[in-house]
């Protein structure tokens, strides 16, 4: 059982994560997309490295470990965070989170294709469920006048890159801290957006109104910042179960705060589709124990 502390800081960190999503996309209402990222995520990594410098470690990586940082963070950080953030700019932001979550079956199904693990019927039910969820959200933004089916195939993406980068951690070689290799994915790939950004996006005014700038702070401060750091603490004595329960509130809590904070109604479809991906979760994450 989880003591006090450990339980309020995955509560709260299962808030920051679902919050983030409707916060996100209340932000692009002032900030263009690649823009975002690449201002809270500079500022968030730069902060995130003088947290960790001021607490005595060494966040020098090895000249031989950077082609190996650069390509886990390709699929991990600036996919993700690039597929992720244009299809929050064409649908809900609640859906979007519903969507994304679907990575724990990506990274199911790929290790079936591609790495010799066993199609048990537990990874057919997730794989089953997440199609489930996918189809209800397609079907609801083909037909609707101001759907945007194209915002489903980022996500989706996104969710692939994510899985893509989860397995390329498990499986890498790369004898660094995982709070280090952390920093430098997200210094990595926020250069990126700043090179990426000037050819697809103008340059923005920074002009913004005073909840836009809370908005931006929060992203800086709390999803770059304060949450990583209470994912380290949690992660080296946190039971595989409680994280994976985490993983599966997410979605819900950024389906039910996009209400307050964005205006989004969901539908019966989002929360249909929300149950599926916790069941598709829950087949790829939560193991059953061993017989003894």
């Amino acid at each position: 059982m989880l003591r006090g502390a450990a339980l309020a800081s995955l509560v709260g960190l299962t808030l920051a994560w679902g919050l983030n999503w409707p916060i996100m996309k209340f932000s692009l209402r002032e900030l263009s997309p690649l823009y975002f990222r690449a201002s809270t995520m500079s500022i968030g990594a730069l902060l995130l490295m003088a947290w960790f410098v001021g607490r005595g470690h060494d966040m020098r990586p090895p000249r031989a470990s950077w082609l190996p940082l650069a390509l886990l963070a390709l699929p991990n950080i600036l996919g993700w965070h690039l597929f992720s953030i244009l299809g929050i700019q064409e649908l809900a932001s609640g859906r979007a989170a519903i969507l994304g979550f679907t990575m724990p079956i990506w990274t199911t199904v790929l290790a079936v294709l591609f790495f010799g693990e066993r199609l048990t019927a537990r990874v057919a039910l997730g794989m089953a469920s997440a199609a489930i969820a996918i189809g209800l959200l397609v079907a609801q933004e083909v037909v609707a006048l101001s759907g945007r089916p194209l915002g489903i195939v980022w996500m989706q993406i996104a969710a692939l890159c994510w899985a893509v980068g989860t397995i390329a951690m498990r499986r890498t070689r790369l004898a660094l801290p995982t709070h280090v290799i952390t920093v430098w994915m997200m210094l990595l790939s926020a250069i990126g957006f700043w090179l990426i950004a000037p050819a697809f996006e103008p340059w923005p005014r920074w002009q913004f109104s005073a909840p836009m700038w809370l908005a931006l702070a929060w992203g800086v401060a709390i999803n770059y910042g304060i949450a990583q750091v209470v994912w380290f603490d949690l992660a080296r004595t946190l039971p595989p179960t409680a994280s994976t329960l985490s993983i599966m509130a997410v979605p819900l809590v950024g389906t039910i705060s996009a209400i307050a904070i964005v205006g989004e109604v969901p539908r019966w479809q989002d929360w249909a589709a929300a149950l599926f991906v916790i069941l598709a979760i829950a087949t790829a994450l939560l193991r059953r124990p061993a017989a003894r």
